[in-house]
């Protein structure tokens, strides 16, 4: 578990043996969860710095119609709401779920103080684990502000392939992991994409996307 957790990000530049001597000395447990289970609730009270040490989990909004919004998949061994554990509103935005089995490891508020002083690495870790979520959650706003799926998309695909050459990419997400992360239906998703090939912006196979006319997909969402 030790060389699990020592490449979280807080605890980067650290050898297992330096987490395993950190962790002994506060107070910490590790917890399973089974797939489907509800780790945290959206509106709790965020009072651990969590982190996935096995499986993954999924931060999810459900809104008054009943229609599930994925906000984000986390992975061993990255954290959980870390952005959130302090400040005062320290809540979850979201529910987090566990997508298969897991096991969180959680460290209580106070601890993760102690650490914090007692640790320049970590504390330096923890600094800038909290920019990168700003700027997440940043682009992340910018992305929902795209009133259409096919704004959504063209944003989607520019930004997976970054340069102004790249023309070939592969989707990382299935195309009903992408419709969750939207927060459309499949068949939506799927229009969108054929609306996009039959207009000799795209090729689409399968994950396989290539880039035919960059420069519509750049007007899509100015």
């Amino acid at each position: 578990m030790y060389n699990i957790i020592a490449n979280s990000p807080f605890f980067r530049g650290l050898t297992p043996q330096d987490v395993e001597a950190i962790l002994n000395k506060i107070s910490h447990s590790v917890k399973s969860f089974s797939k489907g289970q509800t780790i945290a609730q959206r509106e709790e009270e965020v009072n651990n710095l969590c982190i996935v040490v096995a499986g993954s989990v999924k931060g999810e909004m459900v809104d008054f119609s009943g229609k599930i919004l994925k906000i984000e998949e986390m992975y061993a061994p990255h954290p959980i709401a870390h952005a959130f554990l302090f400040g005062e509103r320290n809540r979850y935005p979201v529910d987090v779920i566990a997508l298969e089995d897991c096991k969180i490891l959680f460290i209580p508020k106070p601890d993760v103080i102690r650490m914090l002083q007692h640790n320049d690495v970590i504390l330096k870790n923890y600094l800038n684990a909290i920019s990168n979520r700003a700027q997440f959650l940043s682009n992340k706003l910018w992305f929902l502000s795209f009133r259409t799926i096919k704004e959504k998309v063209a944003h989607y695909l520019l930004n997976l392939s970054r340069s102004e050459t790249g023309k070939n990419i592969m989707l990382p997400k299935s195309h009903q992991e992408l419709a969750e992360f939207f927060g459309v239906t499949r068949p939506s998703l799927a229009r969108v994409f054929a609306e996009m090939q039959d207009e000799g912006i795209i090729t689409v196979d399968r994950r396989a996307i290539s880039i035919i006319n960059r420069n519509k997909l750049v007007e899509m969402i100015k």
